[in-house]
């Protein structure tokens, strides 16, 4: 990975926490006090275009670039552009059954499309690194990869680009899985792997040298002491198999007690975007 692969060398000015001062406040975990919560309350940029599939739907995708935050320094180190993509009409186009009637060309399409809008978010600076999300089945492929190699990321830009390969991983066999992402490691690129959040579909990823791991807490309970043990032994598992774990969607209020388990970044749920 790429040194601190999800991080700035700098801070910027808002890092510092609502008290004026850096690092995590002071509290036991769980019952983090509300500057904590002020400290990762930074608003982030979305925008959204639309795309027709091979089979003549309509799409509309929206893609937000979100703080990721260093959970040992309560700062934001980098920005992750979140990805939803629907149905004309609202529906989601990703999920249950729905997600096969969307062909590998379309996949890849969303993917360019994604990257090329993208990488104008994230806006990187020299020191700077962002946070890209890409399907499966396109990395999965020789012709995917291609597609994506042969666009902007492999353009003259500043900063290191990280590629969130999603979608499909936990069946796949880890050494396809290695042998895919290995086409994206070099010295300003690399891969993180989105994985469910379930113990077994972690472990089964053991031997892939991924330099970090992605988990979204968003259908994780974490909120009474009891549903964060075993929130906190998930992160645990995902720490004894990659060096990093980015948590997304995790309560502003457990950031240091997810620090404490093992988590090294986060993505908070409950900041505001700012449509463009």
């Amino acid at each position: 990975m790429i040194g601190n692969p999800t991080g700035r060398n700098d801070p910027p000015d808002e890092a510092t926490r609502g008290d004026g001062a850096r690092g995590p406040p002071e509290g036991r975990p769980g019952a983090t006090p509300p500057l904590e919560r002020r400290a990762y309350a930074t608003p982030y940029e979305s925008l959204t275009f639309t795309l027709v599939t091979r089979a003549r739907q309509e799409l509309t995708v929206t893609l937000a670039a979100q703080p990721v935050f260093d959970l040992a320094r309560c700062a934001p180190v980098s920005r992750r552009i979140r990805r939803t993509v629907r149905h004309r009409g609202g529906e989601r186009a990703l999920t249950g059954l729905r997600r096969r009637t969307l062909e590998p060309a379309d996949l890849r399409r969303i993917d360019l499309q994604t990257l090329h809008q993208g990488l104008d978010m994230l806006k990187l600076g020299v020191h700077e690194s962002g946070v890209l999300p890409v399907f499966w089945r396109t990395v999965a492929t020789s012709r995917g990869r291609f597609a994506l190699l042969c666009s902007e990321m492999q353009h003259e830009r500043p900063g290191a680009l990280l590629v969130e390969v999603m979608g499909g991983l936990e069946q796949a066999p880890p050494e396809a899985v290695q042998a895919a992402i290995g086409h994206f490691e070099t010295t300003r690129q690399a891969a993180i792997l989105h994985l469910s959040p379930d113990a077994g579909a972690v472990r089964r990823l053991a031997g892939v040298t991924a330099g970090c791991l992605s988990i979204d807490f968003a259908g994780v309970e974490h909120e009474n002491a009891r549903d964060w043990a075993q929130a906190a032994a998930l992160i645990g598992v995902c720490r004894e198999v990659c060096g990093q774990v980015m948590l997304l969607n995790l309560r502003p209020d457990r950031g240091l007690a997810a620090h404490e388990a093992g988590a090294t970044h986060a993505v908070f749920a409950g900041m505001d975007a700012i449509t463009v």
